[in-house]
């Protein structure tokens, strides 16, 4: 199955964490880092705090960055590399080319969270495709909000990493 076709609320996170499994051949830090940006970086509610704690892991590289929470929760300011008109991005990074896997997590992932309304790539994003690049797409999560999934391989510390992002941003007009 690749992150193109279609998914249907049928299939779960689990069912793909087994895929993994067998596709990465005992690699679980990659089962471990997919299964954790499906289960946490969709949520709303999902804080700094809680990224350091559900993603403590020294083979799991993470970026997060809230500057406007859903919940009482405190801003969380960037880290890394700010995407201009985001105001949220939480992304994961592992060693090794797992991209097709984690591209089918990652839609399962929207698809379980009922994010399924597809939304113009945003300017911001449209240079974001590169030759690793297993999956780009844009989702409408409110008429004020849009989520934009990037999911493939770039070259990491210890050569060839995966990695998999959502980004919040509001629509340009």
């Amino acid at each position: 199955m690749t992150a193109s076709a279609h998914m249907t609320r049928g299939t779960t996170v689990a069912t793909l964490a087994f895929m993994a499994g067998a596709a990465a051949a005992d690699d679980t830090t990659a089962e471990r880092a997919m299964g954790a940006f499906s289960d946490n970086c969709f949520s709303p509610f999902m804080t700094a705090a809680r990224v350091s704690e559900r993603f403590a892991s020294n083979d799991v590289r993470v970026d997060f960055y809230d500057l406007d929470p859903f919940s009482k929760a405190d801003v969380s300011k960037a880290a890394g590399r700010v995407t201009p008109g985001t105001d949220r991005r939480c992304e994961v990074a592992f060693d090794g080319d797992h991209a097709g896997v984690a591209a089918d997590v990652a839609v399962a992932a929207l698809t379980r969270e009922g994010i399924l309304t597809d939304a113009a790539l945003q300017s911001t994003h449209r240079g974001a495709r590169t030759s690793g690049t297993a999956l780009l797409a844009a989702r409408q999560l409110n008429p004020r909000r849009i989520a934009v999934v990037h999911v493939g391989t770039r070259p990491g510390p210890n050569g060839i990493e995966t990695f998999m992002n959502v980004e919040r941003l509001r629509p340009q007009k």
